[in-house]
Parts: structure tokens; C-alpha cells; sequence
């Protein structure tokens, strides 16, 4: 079974970039369009094996997120 990895980012080229290369290297690969859809990305799939996240998004910024996450999603 191969390892999830989610991927923030509020640009869709940056997503399919490292989805092209993430997914040739033999991962499955999620995409979020900012830090909110991050977030239910994250409740969606307990599997997930890492996180990639921009910093600068808009509606909830990537630092945001990862604080969230930590405390264990709010």
C-alpha cells in the first residue's frame, strides 16, 4: 500500500507539479486549495502519511493549519 501525502497550496500548478512528481515516486496524492479544505482533507483521511502546506494561502494560512493540526483539529 503505498504512503498518502496531502498537498496545500492555493496555486493549482504548484499541486500538479508535485503531484506529478509525488505520485511518479510512488505516493498517493491529495490536493487542498488552502488551509480550510486542508483541514477537512486531514479529517478525511487519518491515513495520511505527510503534509505538504504552503504558508501563504488565503482564508487560513498555512501556519494556522499546521497549529491546528497539532492541537488535534479544532
Amino acid at each position: 500500500m503505498s504512503k498518502k501525502i496531502l498537498i496545500v497550496d492555493d496555486s493549482r500548478i504548484v499541486r500538479q507539479l508535485a503531484e506529478i512528481d509525488l505520485s511518479n515516486a510512488g505516493y498517493d496524492v491529495i490536493e487542498a486549495v488552502d488551509g480550510v479544505d486542508g483541514l477537512n482533507k486531514v479529517c478525511d483521511n487519518a491515513d495520511l502519511s505527510m503534509v505538504i502546506c504552503d504558508v501563504n494561502m488565503p482564508r487560513l494560512n498555512g501556519i494556522e493549519m499546521a497549529k491546528i493540526v497539532k492541537q488535534g483539529l479544532g
